[in-house]
C-alpha cells in the first residue's frame, strides 16, 4: 500500500518536518477533533494516557511509531492489527550520559555539595571514586552498550547483563553470584513480567554495602519499599532517574531518604531528541510508504 495525500500523519508540533515532500498531509494537532483518516502516528513524547486513548479513534490507522523507547505504557491502548514500533536507539546517547553522571554524582556526593551551597557549608571530605569499581549493567541492548562505551574511559569493570547469555555478556540468572561482587548496578531493562520489581529485597540484600543502584530504566523495576529500607538503614546508595510512583509525590519518603539522588525522568529529554526522532520518523514513513518492513517493531 502506497499512501497518497489523502493518508495523514499525526505527529507532534516539534516532528513535523516529515512533511517536506509534500507527499502527505501532516497534522501536528489533531484536526478539529477528527483522528478518523489517521493511518501513522507519533504519540506526543511524555503527553500522558490521552495520546494513547485517541487511537481507539483511528479506524484506518496502520502504524504507531512511539517517541521513547519504553513501550510497556503503550501496548494495551493499541488496536488489534495495528503495528507498534519503538524509538531503539533514538535515547541511547541521552539515557546513557545521565545514568553515568548520575553515578558519579552520587559516589562523589555532587548532589550534597548542591544542597550545601545555598548556606556555604563547606563539606569536603575524602570521597568515592569511579575508577577502579566495577559496575554491573542490567539490561544490554542499545542504552546498555551506550553506558558500557561511557564508562570504558573511566578505568572501571563492566559486567554486562541481559536476559539471556550470550558470548561476553550474563545472564540474569547469573545475578545471584554477581551482586555481591559489584560496586554499582545500573538498570537498563525494559518493564515486562520478568523485570517488575526484578530489584526486590532479595536482590538488595546480596548487594556489598556502600553499593550504588542507578536506575534508568523504569520504576517499577524496583521494589520501591524494599531500596527505602536499605537507604534509611544506610547500607546502599542510590541514584534514581524513575521511580515508582511516577511523578514521585511531594510527600513520599524517597524524597527524604539518605543516600538518594533523584533526577525526574528527564534521561531521553535533551537537545539530541528531537533531531534523531525526526530522522527516525523520516525513515520510518519512508519504509511504511513503499511497503518496506518497518524497524523496531514490537507489536504487529
Amino acid at each position: 500500500m502506497t499512501p497518497d495525500t489523502g493518508n495523514v500523519i499525526l505527529v507532534p508540533e516539534t516532528l513535523c518536518s516529515v512533511d517536506a515532500d509534500n507527499r502527505y498531509r501532516t497534522y501536528a494537532h489533531i484536526p478539529d477533533g477528527d483522528v478518523s483518516g489517521v493511518r501513522f502516528y507519533v504519540p506526543p513524547y511524555m503527553g500522558g494516557v490521552e495520546g494513547f486513548e485517541v487511537m481507539a479513534h483511528m479506524p484506518q490507522l496502520e502504524v504507531c511509531q512511539l517517541p521513547t523507547a519504553g513501550f510497556d505504557h503503550a501496548v494495551s491502548f493499541v488496536p488489534s492489527g495495528v503495528t507498534l514500533c519503538n524509538a531503539a536507539g533514538v535515547h541511547d546517547a541521552s539515557t546513557a550520559e545521565l545514568a553515568v553522571g548520575l553515578l558519579i554524582a552520587r559516589l562523589r556526593r555532587i548532589d550534597d555539595m548542591a544542597r550545601a551551597m545555598p548556606s556555604g557549608e563547606w563539606i569536603s571530605g575524602h570521597y568515592d571514586a569511579l575508577a577502579d569499581r566495577r559496575v554491573l549493567i542490567i539490561g544490554f541492548g542499545g542504552v546498555g552498550q551506550a553506558i558500557a562505551s561511557r564508562l570504558s574511559g573511566f578505568e572501571t569493570e563492566v559486567i554486562p547483563v541481559a536476559r539471556n547469555a550470550r558470548e561476553g555478556v550474563h545472564s540474569i540468572a547469573e545475578l545471584p553470584a554477581l551482586l555481591p561482587t559489584v560496586d554499582a548496578v545500573i538498570l537498563a531493562v525494559p518493564l515486562d513480567g520478568q523485570t517488575k520489581a526484578l530489584v526486590d529485597r532479595d536482590f538488595l540484600a546480596l548487594m556489598r554495602d556502600g553499593a550504588v543502584v542507578v536506575n534508568v530504566a523504569r520504576g517499577p523495576v524496583v521494589d520501591t519499599e524494599a531500596l527505602l529500607a536499605e537507604l534509611n538503614s544506610g547500607r546502599l546508595r542510590a541514584a534514581l532517574d524513575v521511580t515508582d510512583p511516577e511523578p514521585l509525590p511531594a510527600d513520599h519518603p524517597l524524597w527524604q531518604a539518605p543516600g538518594v539522588l533523584i533526577s525526574p525522568h528527564v534521561g531521553g529529554n535533551t537537545t539530541a531528541f528531537e533531531p534523531r526522532m525526526r530522522r527516525l520518523i523520516v525513515d520510518q514513513v519512508d519504509r511504511w510508504s513503499r511497503g518496506l518492513a518497518m524497524q523496531h517493531v514490537i507489536v504487529a
